[in-house]
């Protein structure tokens, strides 16, 4: 008789049908809410994000990055419960959660009886070929949609040059504010320039306090827990009753006006420079809320414009045109060369670099002052502005040879604003060179001399500057003229390095012999440095 009513009750339940005929999956750098999916509440739609083993173990993330993203989707979840979009937030330790992306929507799918299934293009190429796969084996019909964030599809940049010689960002850039009439006067760039960088490389004067960096106290207990208990591995430091990165639209925006009010009158002049006292400078620091598409490109740029337009005696057009050139420029194009260059780029070595990433990379522990600083804040901030990650962990890992996919590893996971499309072609093309120049034109590398015109870093450093060799010589003099040395074969050529190899070649023998010594003795040391 039991085993009667069990098959009788089993049959009741496959009569009903659910509520719910399409599912739609959210990822965790989906947070637009303005996104046409929400335009209307429809309760024939369920909506899924989920915190997966999947996205937090294939690199170690910084914790605060972690529980940001963790905390923000949770957030979203909430968000749009309350707007009447019936939203299932699957939590890391939800006993339901089978731990990857398939996995959970097939769960909802039979569980829901749901008869189609839609997710917005994912920005990260495994993801997007994960869900291509799953949907190709779905018995029920899968759509795609974009995400209707960034200015550009992902081919446009692909099209552009489609003909051309090289890939040159500038050439994309203008024609980019061009074709959205940004900062043009008819078809002329306002003030009669494209491009103020040389008025932008500025170092802080001395007894010069930029603005403080406005912060957020955002408690994440409760995430930070959920992650300590999955024993999942991470990186750097957090006080999770005190984030203070933007998790939610309303904080983004407010980040927003704290910078075009603040920060954007002095950006420009100071956007390359580095103080040991100072973290953020004038930096907007909205990389994190544009990434998770809390903010669209097009509102921040849009928001500088009009604070220039409001107050043009403050605010100098190179102040705006290199917040604008980051946005509209450099971050729309290396989407572009993601989307191009994918999957082989993440396997390019130029130069085959095989070095292994010095342990202090982890730590911050190292004698260089520049490192130690710019590495202690990363762990500790879980951010960098541009100048640090490219001319000086970046700039030393490229002259000290490291495998291009150690220095994807430390990058992806260190920086709240990580994500592969944005990282990689910044990181394994402009950083390292290890695209052989699809990126860039020549290798971003420096010296100390640079290091000290952009920052206070050398002031008490335990090495020297002003020295090449010597045991107290600073390492990147060395290792500068050592890496251009040994990869002349590859860079000779290069137009934009001529100078430097006739400064090389007029050096004397003896300076040559005893600048390769000390660079191969910083090469063997590197732990020690």
């Amino acid at each position: 008789m039991n085993h009667f009513f069990g098959l009788l009750q089993k049959y009741q339940d496959s009569k009903m049908k659910s509520k719910y005929k399409k599912l739609r999956l959210i990822l965790g750098d989906q947070l637009n809410q303005k996104h046409s999916w929400f335009a209307q509440a429809d309760q024939s739609i369920l909506y899924v994000l989920m915190e997966i083993r999947t996205e937090t173990d294939y690199v170690w993330h910084h914790i605060q990055k972690a529980c940001a993203f963790f905390a923000a989707m949770e957030g979203f979840a909430d968000l749009l419960n309350s707007r009447h979009h019936d939203t299932i937030y699957l939590k890391l330790d939800d006993p339901s959660n089978l731990q990857s992306f398939t996995a959970n929507c097939n769960a909802l799918i039979k569980k829901y009886q749901i008869e189609s299934f839609e997710y917005q293009l994912p920005d990260e190429y495994r993801v997007d070929e994960e869900l291509k796969t799953y949907c190709s084996a779905l018995n029920i019909p899968a759509q795609t949609c974009d995400t209707e964030h960034f200015y550009t599809t992902r081919d446009e940049l692909g099209t552009f040059f489609s003909g051309k010689k090289g890939l040159l960002m500038e050439n994309f850039y203008r024609e980019m504010r061009k074709k959205h009439n940004i900062l043009m006067d008819g078809k002329e760039p306002i003030a009669g320039k494209w491009n103020f960088d040389e008025d932008n490389r500025k170092k802080l004067p001395k007894n010069h306090h930029p603005y403080p960096p406005l912060l957020f106290t955002n408690t994440v207990q409760a995430q930070y827990h959920r992650i300590r208990n999955a024993g999942i591995e991470t990186i750097g430091s957090i006080d999770p009753q005190n984030l203070y990165w933007p998790l939610n639209r309303q904080q983004s925006l407010k980040l927003l006006s704290y910078f075009t009010e603040n920060c954007l009158p002095l950006f420009g002049t100071f956007q390359d420079a580095m103080h040991t006292d100072e973290w953020s400078v004038y930096h907007s620091r909205l990389s994190f809320s544009m990434n998770t598409k809390m903010l669209s490109p097009k509102e921040v740029v849009g928001a500088a414009v009009a604070a220039w337009e409001q107050n043009k005696k403050s605010i100098a057009i190179n102040q705006l045109e290199g917040f604008v050139r980051q946005i509209l420029g450099w971050r729309e194009y290396m989407r572009g060369i993601y989307w191009l260059k994918m999957p082989d780029y993440q396997k390019l070595n130029y130069f085959d670099h095989q070095r292994k990433l010095p342990d202090w990379y982890w730590t911050g522990k190292t004698k260089m002052n520049c490192l130690k600083h710019s590495i202690g804040q990363s762990l500790n901030h879980a951010y960098a502005h541009h100048i640090q990650r490219l001319m000086i962990t970046g700039n030393f890992a490229l002259l000290a040879g490291i495998n291009p996919d150690e220095v994807d590893f430390w990058y992806l996971g260190i920086y709240i604003d990580a994500i592969q499309w944005v990282e990689i072609t910044n990181t394994r093309g402009m950083s390292q060179y290890a695209d052989g120049g699809i990126t860039g034109s020549k290798p971003y590398t420096a010296s100390a001399n640079y290091i000290h015109k952009q920052s206070n870093y050398c002031d008490n450093c335990h090495y020297d500057r002003t020295k090449r060799t010597g045991e107290d010589a600073c390492p990147f003099n060395s290792l500068y003229w050592d890496f251009h040395d040994r990869h002349r074969a590859k860079l000779g050529n290069n137009i934009r390095l001529s100078m430097v190899y006739r400064l090389w070649d007029k050096m004397a023998p003896d300076d040559h012999e005893a600048t390769l010594l000390r660079a191969n003795f910083c090469l063997e040391n590197l732990e020690k440095l």
